[in-house]
C-alpha cells in the first residue's frame, strides 16, 4: 500500500489543475463577466456543467469521423454533369478523365434530398438530414488536414474541438469524462486530435479502443483495482487525499496538487460508471440488431453508434465514433461499398434512436471526413484526395433537415456556393451549442487563443 502511495504521489507534477481552469476562465473565457452570478458546483468543479453564452440549440454533439476521405460525388453529392462529359479532361487536369459515380442517386422523404443507394437506410432519414455541400479545407494530406478538422490547425498544436467544448460548458455526468473518442486512428495526428494542448489537461478526451479493432474488446487502462475491494479503495484514496491537502495547505498554492485531487475523484467515481455504459449486454436483442451488432459487417461500428447513444444519454457532452479506411486511390467500387454497408445501418440506427428517446433535438450529430475525392481519375476505379469541395451532414441539434446548403461545381472539383471551411464548420457547431466562438478563449503565452483562431462564419441558414 506504501508503494502505491509514493507512485501516486510521484505521478502529480504530471498532470494540470483546477486552478489553471478557473484562472482560464476568468481571463481568457471572461466566464464571470458572461455568465453573471455561477453557482458554486462551478467554481468548486472546473467540470461542473456551465451556462452558455446565449440559450443553445444542442446539448451535446456526436461527431461520426470517417478516416481517409469519402467520395462525395459518390454519396451526398449528386453531379449528372460527370455522366454527361464522362472521359472528358478538364484544363486545369491534364491526364484525368471525369468519371460519373457508378452509383444511382434518389430522391427520399418529403424533402427529394438526393442520397447515393449506398446508404439506403440513412435515406430513410433525409427529411433530418442537413447536407453540406460546400466544405473545403486548406491542406489536400490526411494528416494536416485530420488535424485541422480536430483543432483548427494544421500547423501548431492545438486544443481539440471536444476539449473546447468541455471547456465552455463542463460535463453533466461528474462520474464520466466529459469528451470520449471512440477508436481514435494514431495515424494521422494522434493524441492531438482528443487532446487539450494548452488547456487544463481535465479537458482533454479519454481514448477508448485503438483504430480498426473491435470495440468490444475494449476497457479503460487502469481503471479498476483488482487488489482492493471499493471500500478499501476509498480508504486508501481518502489518506493519499488528507496528504495532497496537507502538502496543499504547506504551499498556500500549487496548481499540480489541486489538480492531482481533482483527477484521482474522477477516476474513482469512473470505476463503475464507465464500464456499465459500455457494457451492452442490457440492450435487449432487437436493439442489438436495430445497429447491426449480430451482422460481422457492421458490428464494429454498430457498436461505436451503440455506445455513443448509451454516452449521450448519461451526459457526456462530446462523442467521436471512428470508421475508416475511406481512402479510394484504387478499387473505389468494392472498397466504398464496404465502407458504406459497414456504417449505413448503424447510422441509421442511432438517428432513430436518438429520436424515439427525444435526445435527437438536444443532440448534433456530425459526419463527414478529412477531405472529399476528385470526380477525375488517374487510374481506374480509384478517386485521389480533394480539399476543394466535399460533402459533410448534420442532423438534430437545432438544424434544419431535409436541405442542402452549399455546392461544388457542377462537376463537384471546388466549392462554389455557400462555402464551409473547416472554421465554419467549428463556428457553427459551437453556436449550436450556445457558444460565441468568438468569446470562447483562454490566455496562453500572452494572448487569448480561440478554436476559429481569427476566422470562423456561423451557417445561419442551416439552423431552425
Amino acid at each position: 500500500m506504501n508503494k502505491g502511495i509514493n507512485n501516486l504521489c510521484n505521478n502529480r507534477q504530471m498532470l494540470l489543475s483546477r486552478r489553471d481552469a478557473l484562472k482560464g476562465l476568468s481571463a481568457g473565457f471572461g466566464y464571470m463577466a458572461f455568465v453573471g452570478l455561477a453557482s458554486q458546483a462551478a467554481v468548486i468543479s472546473p467540470l461542473a456543467p456551465r451556462r452558455p453564452h446565449f440559450v443553445p440549440k444542442a446539448k451535446r454533439v456526436i461527431f461520426c469521423c470517417m478516416r481517409g476521405g469519402p467520395s462525395h460525388v459518390d454519396t451526398f453529392d449528386h453531379k449528372p454533369a460527370l455522366v454527361r462529359d464522362k472521359g472528358k479532361e478538364l484544363p486545369k487536369f491534364r491526364n484525368r478523365e471525369l468519371m460519373p459515380s457508378p452509383w444511382e442517386f434518389k430522391r427520399h422523404g418529403q424533402s427529394g434530398l438526393q442520397v447515393s443507394e449506398l446508404f439506403p437506410k440513412l435515406a430513410q432519414h433525409a427529411d433530418d438530414l442537413c447536407l453540406l455541400n460546400g466544405m473545403y479545407s486548406s491542406v489536400p494530406a490526411h494528416p494536416q488536414s485530420f488535424l485541422q478538422l480536430h483543432t483548427g490547425s494544421f500547423q501548431f498544436v492545438r486544443p481539440s474541438i471536444g476539449s473546447w467544448v468541455l471547456y465552455g460548458l463542463g460535463s453533466e455526468n461528474q462520474n464520466l469524462p466529459g469528451f470520449i473518442s471512440l477508436c481514435p486512428p494514431d495515424n494521422v495526428g494522434g493524441a492531438q486530435n482528443y487532446g487539450s494542448a494548452f488547456l487544463p489537461a481535465f479537458y482533454q478526451g479519454t481514448k477508448i479502443g485503438n483504430f480498426n479493432q473491435n470495440i468490444k474488446a475494449a476497457s479503460l487502462r487502469n481503471l479498476g483495482n483488482q487488489n482492493m475491494s471499493g471500500k478499501l479503495q476509498r480508504r486508501q484514496l481518502d489518506f493519499v487525499q488528507s496528504l495532497n491537502r496537507d502538502l496543499l495547505d504547506h504551499k498556500k498554492q500549487s496548481s499540480q496538487i489541486e489538480g492531482v485531487i481533482e483527477s484521482y475523484e474522477l477516476a474513482f467515481r469512473m470505476q463503475s460508471a464507465v464500464p456499465e455504459l459500455m457494457d451492452a449486454n442490457d440492450e435487449n436483442e432487437s436493439m442489438l440488431e436495430q445497429y447491426g451488432i449480430n451482422n460481422r459487417a457492421t458490428e464494429n461500428f454498430g457498436r461505436q453508434c451503440l455506445m455513443a447513444r448509451r454516452f449521450a444519454e448519461a451526459g457526456v457532452r462530446f462523442i467521436e465514433i471512428t470508421h475508416g479506411n475511406w481512402d479510394q486511390h484504387r478499387n473505389l467500387n468494392a472498397a466504398l461499398t464496404r465502407n458504406c454497408a459497414a456504417t449505413d445501418k448503424p447510422l441509421a440506427a442511432l438517428l432513430k434512436d436518438l429520436k424515439e428517446r427525444g435526445l435527437l433535438e438536444e443532440t448534433l450529430v456530425v459526419w463527414g471526413g478529412e477531405f472529399g475525392r476528385t470526380p477525375h481519375i488517374r487510374q481506374d476505379d480509384g478517386r485521389d484526395h480533394n480539399s476543394t469541395g466535399f460533402s459533410f451532414w448534420m442532423a438534430g441539434g437545432g438544424v434544419k433537415g431535409g436541405m442542402v446548403h452549399g455546392a461544388t461545381d457542377e462537376h463537384g472539383v471546388a466549392a462554389v456556393e455557400n462555402r464551409m471551411h473547416f472554421h465554419d464548420l467549428h463556428a457553427t457547431i459551437l453556436h449550436l451549442l450556445g457558444l460565441n466562438h468568438e468569446k470562447l478563449t483562454y490566455k496562453y503565452a500572452g494572448r487569448d487563443f480561440r478554436l476559429t483562431d481569427v476566422h470562423g462564419e456561423i451557417a445561419h441558414d442551416i439552423i431552425a
